[in-house]
């Protein structure tokens, strides 16, 4: 369980395709602190350490969740948002974020609006209903809220604003119109959905 908070940005060094894909990730966290089997955020997708060094971890990422996550996020270079796992006694500082990547977001625009960035995405008619005005929402991994919801033809269109902090202490104050993102509904929207969808059918 996380909480959409980032608290270090880390560097992929090495990317290698065996059985699956193993990542070794540089960071800034004392690893000393971190145990074999820890669960650490990686923009989003809840990652399972499996090796560990000063400065660095290891994960390996299945088949599944490489297609189920934005592409090319895990190229050799590429910068992730990182976040471990939250503890009890823990201040939960965003929302209630599971690490589970719901749908891909496209950025469609990105404008200054005072000291911070108003940043616009495009999501697919599958995801839009679960989406709403004031709602929580993680992008990347960042917890966030919804400014606003239009819905489009093939989906709908959701806004937020990023303050200056969130922009130079995440991937985020990187992104231009046309990237893709890992979008994490609200938990809770996620529950809904489901019952609703088994209600209608038992109707």
């Amino acid at each position: 369980m996380f909480t959409g908070i980032i608290t270090d940005i880390g560097t992929i060094r090495a990317h290698e395709q065996r059985g699956d894909l193993r990542l070794v990730i540089g960071c800034g966290y004392d690893m000393e602190g971190v145990a074999i089997g820890a669960s650490i955020a990686c923009s989003g997708a809840c990652l399972t350490v499996v090796e560990k060094g000063a400065d660095w971890f290891a994960v390996d990422l299945s088949a599944e969740t490489v297609a189920r996550t934005a592409p090319g996020l895990w190229a050799e270079g590429g910068r992730l948002n990182l976040e471990r796992a939250l503890k009890l006694g823990d201040e939960l500082g965003g929302h209630i974020v599971t690490g589970h990547v719901d749908g891909i977001g496209t950025v469609v625009g990105v404008c200054p609006e005072g000291d911070s960035h108003k940043v616009g995405f495009a999501v697919e008619a599958a995801l839009a209903p679960l989406i709403a005005p004031k709602g929580s929402i993680t992008v990347d991994g960042v917890s966030l809220t919804v400014n606003e919801v239009r819905d489009v033809e093939d989906g709908a269109h959701f806004s937020v604003n990023l303050i200056p902090h969130t922009w130079d202490v995440t991937t985020l104050g990187r992104l231009t119109q046309g990237a893709q993102v890992n979008l994490e509904i609200d938990v809770l929207a996620r529950y809904l959905d489901r019952m609703q969808g088994v209600r209608s059918r038992t109707m």
